[in-house]
């Protein structure tokens, strides 16, 4: 048996027989793992369901309509007026809080417009008119044009190629159809990957200018009835957000690394802030896009990048020319992020940070305040669990609600960088929401808090069907697997779902507030949500994302906004009264051999692939094979792809593997001492900082976790064992090995970590 399957299969006994070892019944995960005390789960249950009981649904829904009734951008009169109010509320419900205020670089819109030219010329209107009936309008004071925050200033001229999505596939398809995108105004559609490597990608293959619409196709008439008739994009609508390069880092532009405090240093200027766009950038509707895409010339777009307009999809360029202006007015903004702290009565300095945002592009009802509502449920209830029946958390509490969340996770970045040495030395897990609509569990995190997630998923009762929350995803899963087309990761994650065993939870890429907290600092986070059922993706970022858009098709009652309060407030919960940090480290490790393994059949897949493509060119299979009357040029010829040592990243894997076993030997031991389980509790508080590399991921160094990261080509989406994946994916292969190095030197650190931790707990 080779290295990679013995660590494989190592992984693999600890998920199976790796309980029988260490709990008290086969399968069974320990009630330290659940986050259960000495007390019992049944004093701990009498406690969340005093929780459960506070939590009102017509009071949340009451929050979000006053939170939602005026226009929450950043710098925005109302977003200040909702962290005072917020601020307010926390003191009322006996919390120590307080505003902490960062100064940050924004740009708000001046001048914008689009002008088709020519024999037909067009004028954009850039504009999102009022639904009638709806209680909020578009047009109310303070409500911004559309625009993409940090996209470049500038005013162009020139012909428009149309990129599809504009993610790096469908630039190499333009090549092989000849459309060259230098000195052009590209048009995308949104869908594919993040919106920000849109223009980023534009800009780098050579584009003037670029401009970001919602196809139909993928939310508008195509899929649902538009509002207000139905839950779907209008016409009109437009779909804002950031194009700052958090793939680089997240948080301020000017001030990586530290605080943007008021008065700090700035290590960049606009001019040098290498997550600005430097070309100008607007974002815009269907309606307006028609004109636009229906004056393209060009080949006839393949059927992948064709949408749903009533048009022949054409990719370019345009005969005419088009006019694009950007101007903004650039300055530092004041955000305020609300922190509200309950210290803990043992444990003081082991932090559990719950977080959520509360600005928005315009409204924000559905993102972000729809979860904002929830971590507010939350903090109300602890607080008068303390105040009637005297509880205190043994361990600190610190909830926040942050600002400037949607322009680069900002608010939450610059506290987290603030705060960094005590963060590290404290924090014990992150616990993040955002935005939530009626639907399904969502679960994403750090794998050893999988078991603690699955535990308190399974005490919440779902309010459609009256089922626990985790059996009704898991029933999910199976559904979607047995579904026409299943993908064979869906097949795979059914047959775990079925096993009846703890249920997998999802890697972090990027997107939401956990990524300086676990990407850049090592604390331990999870990321709860729901959603799959409710309809509010129609009007995402728009000026039609309101409190009555949201009753009525997100999540009408607000009964899973409430449903996440009682799943993250247990989460909360059980970990701040925890004995024993509430930990499963052989999730963490099976999970690894399971990235480890990945990365091998990457490495393969790419080796075949390559191989194949090259005998395919070398035979003249793509002269024949190809319609020349379509004048498509074959695909370029790639470098073959080396024989890759993994040996170290399998061993690493196999110790990691062994070391957690033994830990979780001692960890459920009943004969385990009071002073031994302090000892342990301080031994493996940290661990996570063992994962962190000190010069960072390649390129990019202020990601630091070797473990998750967003990646470079797909924004929000995560790479796991980023370092190695991506030299892989992007055939820089001369530094695969050193990533295989640095990747199992963190693993083999972390297993050193447990190792001691083991000896403190007389092992």
């Amino acid at each position: 048996m080779s290295i990679r399957s013995l660590a494989l299969a190592a992984s693999l006994f600890a998920s199976v027989a790796g309980p029988a070892l260490s709990q008290p019944a086969p399968g069974q995960p320990t009630g330290a793992m659940l986050g259960f005390s000495d007390r019992g789960a049944a004093a701990e249950r009498d406690l969340e369901h005093r929780f459960d009981a506070m939590i009102s649904a017509p009071e949340l829904d009451g929050w979000l309509l006053r939170m939602a009734s005026q226009p929450n951008q950043v710098g925005g009169p109302h977003d200040k007026d909702n962290a005072e109010w917020q601020l307010a509320m926390f003191k009322s419900w006996g919390w120590d809080a307080h505003i902490e205020q960062f100064d940050i670089l924004y740009g708000v819109p001046v001048a914008e417009s689009v002008d088709l030219l020519g024999p037909a010329p067009f004028h954009a209107r850039l504009h999102e008119p009022a639904i009638p009936g709806d209680q909020t309008s578009a047009d109310m004071p303070g409500v911004l044009p559309p625009y993409l925050g940090y996209q470049g200033d500038g005013d162009v001229t020139a012909p428009l190629v149309y990129v599809n999505y504009g993610m790096p596939d469908d630039y190499r398809t333009l090549a092989r159809a000849g459309v060259d995108v230098r000195g052009k105004i590209a048009i995308a559609r949104y869908g594919g990957g993040w919106r920000g490597l849109k223009p980023k990608l534009a800009q780098e293959h050579g584009a003037v200018g670029c401009i970001i619409y919602s196809d139909p196709k993928d939310d508008g008439y195509y899929t649902d009835d538009p509002y207000p008739r139905g839950a779907q994009r209008p016409a009109d609508g437009v779909q804002r957000g950031s194009v700052n390069d958090i793939t680089l880092f997240s948080g301020d532009p000017l001030t990586p690394g530290v605080g943007a405090t008021p008065g700090a240093p700035h290590r960049y200027t606009r001019e040098t802030a290498p997550t600005l766009m430097k070309i100008p950038a607007l974002p815009m509707s269907y309606a307006d896009a028609l004109p636009l895409l229906s004056a393209l010339g060009g080949p006839v777009a393949e059927a992948s990048f064709r949408g749903a307009l009533p048009l022949t999809y054409h990719l370019g360029p345009s005969p005419v020319m088009v006019h694009l202006v950007v101007k903004s007015d650039w300055r530092l903004r004041p955000i305020y992020d609300v922190i509200a702290t309950m210290k803990g009565s043992e444990f003081p300095d082991q932090w559990i940070v719950r977080g959520n945002h509360h600005d928005g592009w315009v409204f924000g009802a559905e993102d972000p305040l729809s979860g904002q509502v929830a971590l507010m449920a939350e903090a109300k209830a602890m607080g008068e669990l303390a105040k009637s029946t005297g509880w205190r958390p043994r361990r600190t509490l610190i909830y926040a609600s942050w600002d400037a969340e949607e322009p680069g996770l900002i608010g939450s970045t610059e506290w987290a960088e603030s705060h960094a040495a005590d963060l590290q030395a404290k924090a014990v897990m992150y616990l993040n929401s955002d935005n939530i609509d009626r639907g399904y569990l969502n679960l994403e995190g750090s794998h050893e808090l999988q078991t603690l997630a699955n535990g308190a998923a399974a005490d919440v009762t779902d309010p459609e069907t009256g089922a626990d929350v985790l059996t009704r995803r898991r029933a999910y899963l199976q559904v979607k697997a047995d579904a026409p087309g299943a993908s064979a990761e869906a097949k795979a994650l059914a047959k775990v779902a079925g096993a009846n065993g703890p249920l997998p939870i999802q890697a972090l890429g990027s997107g939401s507030d956990y990524t300086p907290f676990l990407q850049h600092l090592g604390v331990p986070s999870l990321d709860v949500g729901y959603g799959g059922e409710g309809e509010s993706g129609g009007v995402y970022h728009s000026a039609y994302d309101t409190h009555d858009h949201y009753v009525r098709f997100g999540d009408p009652g607000m009964r899973y906004s409430a449903t996440l309060a009682r799943t993250a407030g247990r989460i909360a919960l059980r970990y701040a009264d925890a004995d024993l940090p509430p930990v499963d480290f052989s999730a963490f490790a099976t999970t690894i051999a399971q990235y480890v393994d990945e990365v091998h059949r990457l490495a393969d897949r790419e080796r075949e692939e390559t191989a194949a493509r090259d005998r395919l060119i070398d035979s003249g299979g793509y002269k024949l094979g190809l319609d020349p009357a379509k004048a498509e040029l074959p695909p370029e010829r790639q470098a073959e792809v080396p024989a890759i040592a993994f040996a170290p990243l399998d061993l690493a894997s196999a110790r990691l593997t062994a070391s957690a076993q033994r830990f979780e030997r001692l960890y459920a031991s009943p004969s385990l001492s009071a002073a031994h389980k302090a000892a342990l509790g301080r031994a493996v508080q940290g661990i996570d900082l063992a994962l962190m590399s000190a010069q960072g991921l390649p390129g990019r160094p202020w990601y630091r976790n070797m473990i998750y990261a967003p990646g470079t080509e797909t924004g929000y989406g995560v790479k796991t064992l980023p370092a190695v994946r991506e030299a892989i994916e992007q055939r820089r292969f001369a530094e695969v090995d050193g990533a295989v190095q640095a990747t199992a030197a963190v693993l083999n650190a972390y297993a050193d970590r447990l190792d001691r931790a083991s000896v403190a707990a007389g092992g």
